[in-house]
């Protein structure tokens, strides 16, 4: 080979080339291969790799539900007087005065229910009072003609206040156990204090009892 400034020329890549044994150009050629190849790996591994973007799942709509009723307000009424359970029940709309009045137990013998309307639709906070039929004179008569007595309430047994209209068997029994523990009644309008006893029937029995 010349050396450089003696005019000579530089030995090109093929002279090169193929100076070199088959052994040594083999490992030339792999050399390249694996530069090559790792190149390419970091090239791929350098690009952006695209994002999978799945789309959401709908959820399905809620079944649309029933019309809803409105909240149910129940009616309650007192059901006093001549029937076998008297005390609160309760009710719903639509309800008749039967209807309560099946509800405390129905109506004792003698009750005067013809004195009610019984087809009447029940209100809320309102009383029913079935009457008891008179069959003679007022309470306390002592026959015909004669003057009517009142019946004291602080000395009168469970079976005549009983016979009061609208006082049945349990609120008479209510009336002598209240007089029992709180002592005699100060006036007619102390019967108010009695359970079972209201304005109503407080006023059909006023003026048939005393103290």
């Amino acid at each position: 080979m010349n050396a450089p400034g003696d005019g000579g020329v530089e030995p090109t890549l093929r002279d090169r080339l193929s100076g070199l044994s088959r052994a040594e150009l083999g490992g030339l050629v792999a050399l390249v291969a694996i530069t090559v190849g790792g190149a390419g790996l970091w090239y791929a591994r350098s690009l952006p790799r695209p994002v999978e973007v799945r789309a959401a799942t709908a959820l399905p709509a809620p079944a649309a539900s029933a019309t809803s009723s409105p909240d149910v307000v129940p009616i309650l009424v007192d059901v006093a007087g001549w029937v076998r359970r008297p005390g609160v029940y309760e009710f719903h709309d639509g309800d008749r005065v039967i209807d309560a009045i099946d509800a405390a137990g129905g109506a004792r013998r003698g009750a005067a229910l013809d004195a009610l309307n019984l087809a009447a639709p029940l209100a809320d906070g309102t009383q029913i009072l079935v009457p008891r039929r008179q069959a003679s004179g007022p309470v306390g008569s002592v026959g015909s003609g004669a003057t009517p007595s009142k019946v004291n309430i602080n000395a009168a047994s469970a079976a005549e206040l009983e016979a009061l209209p609208g006082v049945g068997e349990v609120i008479a029994q209510r009336i002598v156990d209240y007089r029992t523990a709180n002592g005699p009644f100060g006036s007619v309008d102390d019967l108010l204090d009695v359970s079972g006893i209201g304005e109503v029937t407080l006023e059909n029995i006023r003026d048939l009892v005393t103290v």
